[in-house]
């Protein structure tokens, strides 16, 4: 259908244009401060203090240029245009400083943060310009294959990162939907048990309501509990639209399961510790502690360097339930690296529970994932 149909010229600007921040004044100064030490250094410079003022205006478009790249480029190509269009009436010789070069930044900032529209419009403008200028400069075909491999190169570069930029976000909202989906079967079972536990009273209330008032006013306080039940942990849950696939009715896994994960037999070795009252949890919470258990153990034996030992433990803290999974690998030095999607899925399904959720090097070495659950799932 043509109705469906997508072009360049209506694809979305990125939504990952960080905001302007202190590189991007050092780099403003920068260049500010080359185009000032060029303009007094260099000799032979034609009409120095109008090339100068020039040059400096376009400065500030470097901090447009992911918040608003077509105007920031239509700015500093546009001044690159009107010194080639001085050269040309004065006939004078080349006007501009090479601190002017920042404009292939601006290029760069146009292919990589701006919608479609604006690449067709500013790419347009800029190949006027360069255009204007090998006409201006009389460029042999050598200059013009050159300066057109430079400027495809800098619209190369801008269009990778673009695209990795774009994998990511999808790979994320993967993720994400893949967690969805997991608590969406959760929410099948949770739903399905309660329901049948509903149905089950409510026709035995319509057996004895005849012959025993007290009786059925008893199951309508029964289904009115269980109802309530239902709706509170409904509602602690992310709204999910599901595709119509084959579901799976059986019984997801909780924390009464995971001592099966224990392991003495095999390197690493797994130990599960239960500590307090961990019976009676709501579903989802339940359910929860068991698949982030699950994937901080995953986690572990695929990714923690020579670990011998992970160990599960679960403890109930008042109004909480804590979990944490550790293991002895070797953490690499330096800087922590940004968490990957597993971890902000895991991280994700905590808060949505009313909890919370932490990943680290341990202080005795190894990696730490660290969550902490509500008992009571919110309303």
């Amino acid at each position: 259908m043509v109705g469906s149909r997508r072009s360049i010229w209506h694809e979305p600007r990125p939504p990952d244009a960080p905001p302007i921040g202190r590189l991007d004044w050092l780099l403003v100064g920068a260049f500010a401060v080359a185009a000032l030490v060029e303009s007094i250094v260099r000799p032979g410079v034609t009409w120095r203090p109008l090339v100068t003022v020039l040059a400096l205006a376009l400065m500030p478009a470097l901090l447009w240029r992911r918040g608003r790249p077509l105007m920031a480029a239509l700015v500093g190509w546009g001044v690159a245009g009107l010194l080639l269009v001085l050269q040309l009436i004065a006939h004078a010789g080349d006007l501009g400083l090479y601190a002017m070069m920042a404009v292939l930044i601006l290029l760069y900032a146009l292919v990589r943060w701006g919608s479609g529209r604006e690449m067709v419009v500013g790419t347009a403008f800029v190949t006027g310009v360069v255009a204007l200028g090998m006409y201006a400069s009389s460029a042999g075909w050598a200059d013009v294959f050159g300066g057109s491999v430079l400027l495809l190169l800098f619209v190369a570069l801008a269009a990778v990162s673009r695209y990795r930029a774009d994998l990511s976000r999808r790979q994320q909202r993967e993720i994400r939907n893949q967690e969805r989906m997991a608590l969406a079967r959760e929410l099948h079972d949770t739903v399905a048990h309660h329901v049948s536990a509903i149905a089950v009273q409510a026709q035995a209330g319509g057996v004895v309501a005849g012959t025993q008032p007290g009786k059925a006013a008893e199951v309508l306080a029964a289904i009115e509990s269980e109802a309530s039940r239902t709706l509170a942990e409904l509602r602690s849950m992310v709204r999910v639209l599901r595709e119509e696939e084959t579901v799976d009715y059986s019984p997801q896994p909780g924390i009464a399961d995971l001592p099966a994960l224990a392991r003495a037999d095999a390197t690493p070795n797994v130990d599960v510790s239960l500590t307090g009252s961990l019976t009676r949890l709501p579903r989802p919470v339940d359910a929860a502690l068991y698949r982030l258990a699950q994937e901080s153990l995953t986690n572990a034996v695929r990714h923690a360097r020579s670990a011998t030992r992970v160990r599960i433990d679960v403890r109930r803290e008042g109004d909480a339930v804590r979990l944490r999974v550790s293991d002895d690998g070797q953490t690499e030095p330096g800087p922590a690296s940004e968490p990957g999607f597993g971890l902000l899925g895991m991280a994700e399904r905590a808060q949505l529970l009313g909890g919370s959720l932490c990943a680290g090097p341990g202080p005795e070495g190894g990696w730490v994932v660290e969550a902490v659950l509500p008992v009571e799932t919110p309303a």
